[in-house]
């Protein structure tokens, strides 16, 4: 464990794998933006603006994360997180060349193969970026580490579309595919910089958890079953599940429903969402950027119950508001508080999860928030030909602040400490 000790010593940005997972962040976030931006306007072109080509897009990004996540945290629980990163990224990149090359022959359709193999590779490299997040950030960074992360995922929800739309309007679709590709080979280059991770075999530790399931080992089902088992057992993961779970539902019918906010109750017309947008993302990276100050200081559950506070207020002002200063403030805020809630969610599930079982945790609470909030874009279209806005947003807010006030009995809890010479200790939910 001297590899952990020494990163106690010294700062933050002197840590390598912050370094190192900073700068391949910055690089998939190249591919990423100008992927579904790109691809976004192509598709748009191609099929003028069908509705069902656009949203199967989404379908090819959103799809992965239900199919994937939970079979990605199993096998990032039992492969080396840094190869399995590596080999990712390589993958997500000869998808694109292959693409590429289809598309040399006229097979556009193509793209949407593209954006479904990247997003399903995502679902295995990001449980195991949190591993190594866990093993060697010192607890008393991390939530310091995840709020610098998010901050750079707050910069390109700011220019990450305008990166794309100019690739594509500059290069057309065939060199913006190319850029994605050389984007996610230069972040598996980069990745070869990771430390390696200091521990057990995950298979070991997996027997250490139910060893006389025998018959269990090394199947997936039952390391399946073991991710949910802990999440149940676990006093603050299941209380973070639930309001995980109930954040989605209300993003659901606030993102989907913003254009009419726009429409019917500034009465402006819909290319104003893009400024609603962007003071949301310049202000998601002013809160990333407090946060990142100040997270030393703020047990993550009490930042994200008031990061939730804060959302549900917003999102029901939006609702009522018809002045465009008041909502333009609102979005403001929203996009402060918003910080606060994905780095609190990521610090939580590394503190209160196992180095063996991290991955599995992260795949049974990414598809809480993705699930519940995919649901509620499909059913807010109907709820809007039947209800009121003022009303939607008011059931919008109110079930952010649901998920605020269940959060209120884990104020109580403390992240368990992990002592350096337990590596391999029995697991157990804290």
């Amino acid at each position: 464990m001297s590899t952990i000790k020494a990163e106690r010593r010294q700062g933050l940005f002197a840590n390598r794998f912050v370094q190192t997972i900073l700068l391949s962040n910055l690089l998939l976030q190249i591919g990423i933006w100008v992927r579904n931006f790109a691809v976004l306007m192509y598709v748009t072109e191609k099929t003028n603006e069908d509705p069902v080509a656009v949203s199967l897009i989404l379908v090819a990004e959103f799809a992965p994360i239900f199919i994937f996540s939970f079979i990605g945290g199993v096998f990032a629980d039992r492969w080396r997180p840094k190869r399995t990163m590596i080999w990712c990224d390589m993958l997500s990149a000869v998808s694109v060349f292959v693409v590429l090359l289809t598309m040399v022959l006229e097979a556009w359709q193509a793209v949407y193969f593209a954006t479904f193999v990247s997003a399903i590779l995502s679902q295995f490299s990001q449980p195991s970026a949190l591993r190594m997040f866990k093993t060697h950030v010192p607890p008393e960074q991390l939530q310091q580490a995840m709020a610098f992360f998010q901050s750079m995922v707050a910069i390109f929800m700011v220019a990450g579309p305008s990166l794309g739309v100019y690739a594509y309007n500059t290069y057309g679709i065939e060199i913006s595919i190319a850029i994605m590709g050389v984007a996610f080979l230069l972040s598996a280059a980069v990745l070869f910089r990771l430390p390696e991770i200091p521990e057990q075999p995950v298979e070991q530790a997996s027997d250490q958890v139910q060893p006389g399931q025998t018959q269990a080992r090394g199947r997936l089902r039952g390391e399946l079953a073991e991710g949910f088992s802990y999440v149940w057992r676990s006093p603050v993961l299941k209380v973070l599940a639930l309001s995980f779970a109930l954040a989605g539902l209300s993003v659901g019918i606030a993102q989907t429903l913003s254009i009419f906010v726009v429409t019917e109750n500034l009465n402006k017309p819909k290319e104003f969402l893009q400024f609603m947008l962007m003071i949301n993302g310049i202000a998601m990276l002013v809160g990333g950027g407090v946060i990142a100050a100040a997270a030393k200081k703020i047990p993550p559950q009490r930042m994200l119950a008031a990061g939730m506070l804060v959302s549900a207020l917003c999102i029901t002002g939006t609702g009522f508001s018809t002045s465009v200063p008041l909502t333009l403030t609102l979005q403001f805020f929203s996009g402060l508080a918003f910080p606060a809630i994905q780095i609190a969610i990521s610090t939580m599930v590394i503190q209160w999860s196992d180095d063996s079982i991290v991955g599995r945790v992260n795949g049974v609470m990414s598809p809480m928030f993705v699930g519940m909030m995919v649901i509620m874009m499909s059913a807010a279209g109907l709820m809007k030909r039947e209800i009121p806005l003022v009303t939607i947003y008011t059931i919008s807010g109110t079930l952010m602040l649901l998920g605020s006030i269940s959060l209120l009995p884990l104020f109580k809890h403390k992240p368990p400490v992990k002592e350096e010479a337990s590596a391999a200790a029995v697991l157990s939910p804290h």
